[in-house]
């Protein structure tokens, strides 16, 4: 694999909430007391090597989350699957979009983040979308009405949905992705305790108690902004974020993974990205970028996760 694979040892300063473990359990139990109703429909493209098709399940308060599945063409099962989350203010996009995984071989499912995605609302937050911006501040006030408490339980639902499928072998499910991606992914890592393997890039929603002190490049100035404009709301702002901090999700991971980050990324900074290394639980590589921001290894980080995911994923 490509790349300077190091160990790291950079401590967390983030505290754990003492009802951690509780809050998710009760989280995802309200969330599973709706059907998880899963639905796919062929979608139709000009590719003769890899078949597209839309897929909807309820995510959390039932609400429908869209994806796309990629497979590749007359594919029979089990195939090995890979689920993906995408970046701060961004979806699943285009039907074609990305096509690496599927084209070698995996069950490919791209999820949007509600509000942020393909024609996705937030059904509790109906101003929401790529327009507002204020995803990350949205609800900031109660871990229980916290924005990305309904995405965590979102993505733990689009694990369980993939994994549904007759076509995919449910024990050979992982996931993968970048920015927000790689934080959802992350916290996946640690909320779905058997995943095979976790592809993390450059991740968000790490070190969250100091994030908008190392960082003044959006989205983390949001924080700024907030603890600035609600002077008297700080500390229970920064209380909810413990709940939602990869580094705490990290600790509870036992799926094999692979971490990247660019040492002069200003978006993510390494201080904010490193602990999260440090804290995952399970087995990890973790390769940095010295010249690199926050595209961090780029194609060659993508060279590293098909490797890594072949050796783990592949029969």
């Amino acid at each position: 694999m490509r790349g300077e694979f190091v160990t790291v040892d950079t401590p967390t300063t983030q505290t754990e909430p003492a009802d951690f473990d509780a809050f998710w359990a009760e989280t995802l139990d309200e969330t599973r007391q709706h059907p998880l109703g899963v639905t796919i429909e062929p979608h139709p493209t000009r590719l003769t090597a890899i078949d597209v098709f839309e897929v909807t399940f309820a995510g959390f308060g039932g609400t429908q989350i869209r994806a796309w599945l990629r497979v590749p063409h007359g594919a029979t099962a089990p195939l090995p699957g890979l689920v993906q989350f995408f970046g701060y203010g961004n979806g699943r996009g285009h039907a074609l979009r990305d096509l690496r995984w599927a084209a070698a071989g995996y069950a490919h499912l791209v999820v949007d983040a509600r509000g942020q995605g393909h024609g996705d609302t937030d059904d509790d937050h109906p101003d929401g979308g790529p327009s507002a911006g204020g995803f990350l501040t949205r609800g900031l006030r109660s871990p229980h009405e916290y924005y990305y408490r309904r995405v965590y339980a979102d993505a733990v639902r689009a694990v369980e949905a993939l994994r549904s499928l007759d076509l995919v072998d449910a024990s050979r499910v992982g996931v993968v992705g970048a920015s927000q991606g790689g934080g959802i992914a992350l916290a996946m890592a640690g909320l779905v305790p058997d995943l095979a393997v976790a592809i993390i890039q450059a991740p968000f929603l790490s070190e969250l108690n100091r994030a908008a002190d190392l960082s003044n490049e959006a989205p983390y100035a949001l924080l700024t902004q907030y603890f600035a404009d609600r002077r008297l709301d700080r500390a229970a702002a920064l209380d909810t974020l413990r709940y939602f901090d990869a580094v705490n999700h990290a600790k509870r991971a036992n799926a094999p993974a692979i971490l990247s980050t660019g040492l002069r990324d200003g978006v993510t900074p390494p201080a904010s990205v490193l602990p999260a290394f440090t804290a995952y639980g399970g087995e990890k590589h973790v390769v940095l970028w010295p010249d690199n921001g926050h595209e961090a290894g780029g194609d060659l980080d993508e060279e590293n996760a098909l490797e890594f995911a072949a050796a783990r994923l592949r029969p």
